[in-house]
């Protein structure tokens, strides 16, 4: 940052940073005249501007710089919660150029077989408050269970069951949705909530009490609710109500 102040940025890094292009391809459009500060055309891709209250517009189109961008995404199965993978698709194939320009990160991961709410972020504070051990953030999952799980279950996750390497997990809430008999035995519809996130930890936990989950979906994650109408593989912005749930309005 330069002497001009720590309110400051580069025209060509901001507008790098919101998608409109590389510094090259900036520095072009100021050549050719495209670009206008507090409606003056600028003649310096590298001076210095206010994002907050200077008022840039590109082609005539306003810019409105924001450093964090937060996205919710109804990660689909097969996809895997990570920024780079050489055998599958990762959660960032879904995303529009627009939003990859902020350069988002999953917060913590889903498996890759596993649905739901994944909240992808650049705020690596906010990440890191969302995922610390010490914080106990409850994620909450529906699941269909081969097996009759029962008032048992509910009390052996109450306490906190042992997994298989012998990690004895928090406990966890389980409560029973409803049941079906089919060909192959009992299926159980159930919700869990729990405070931690070891590998394949929902799974792992059903499978210590001798039960095999066929179908798991992370619907909540501490105060964030996954948005229904949000189909499988969509995304959007966090709404400024979720922001402030999670403490960033």
């Amino acid at each position: 940052m330069s002497g001009k102040g720590r309110s400051t940025l580069r025209l060509d890094k901001i507008l790098t940073h919101v998608g409109y292009g590389s510094r090259s391809e900036i520095k072009k459009y100021v050549k050719q005249g495209l670009i206008m500060v507090n409606g003056a055309r600028a003649k310096d891709s590298g001076m210095h501007v206010h994002p907050e209250t200077d008022i840039i517009l590109l082609d005539g189109e306003r810019i409105i710089y924001k450093e964090f961008i937060y996205v919710m995404l109804h990660k689909p199965p097969g996809v895997v919660s990570a920024t780079e993978d050489n055998r599958d698709r990762t959660v960032l194939d879904l995303l529009e150029p627009e939003i990859l320009a902020f350069e988002p990160f999953p917060v913590g991961r889903l498996d890759k077989d596993t649905e739901g709410l994944l909240l992808l972020t650049n705020d690596g504070k906010l990440a890191h408050e969302l995922l610390s051990p010490k914080r106990h953030v409850p994620k909450t999952y529906t699941a269909v269970v081969h097996g009759d799980v029962n008032d048992t279950d509910v009390e052996r996750f109450a306490k906190g069951v042992t997994l298989d390497d012998g990690y004895v997990t928090q406990p966890g809430e389980l409560v029973v949705l409803e049941q079906e008999q089919q060909d192959e035995g009992v299926h159980s519809r159930i919700e869990l909530t729990i405070h931690e996130g070891k590998f394949h930890q929902v799974k792992r936990m059903f499978q210590a009490v001798g039960k095999k989950v066929l179908y798991l979906k992370r619907i909540r994650m501490g105060s964030l609710d996954l948005d229904e109408s949000l189909k499988l593989g969509e995304y959007r912005e966090l709404t400024e109500e979720e922001l402030a749930l999670l403490g960033k309005s």
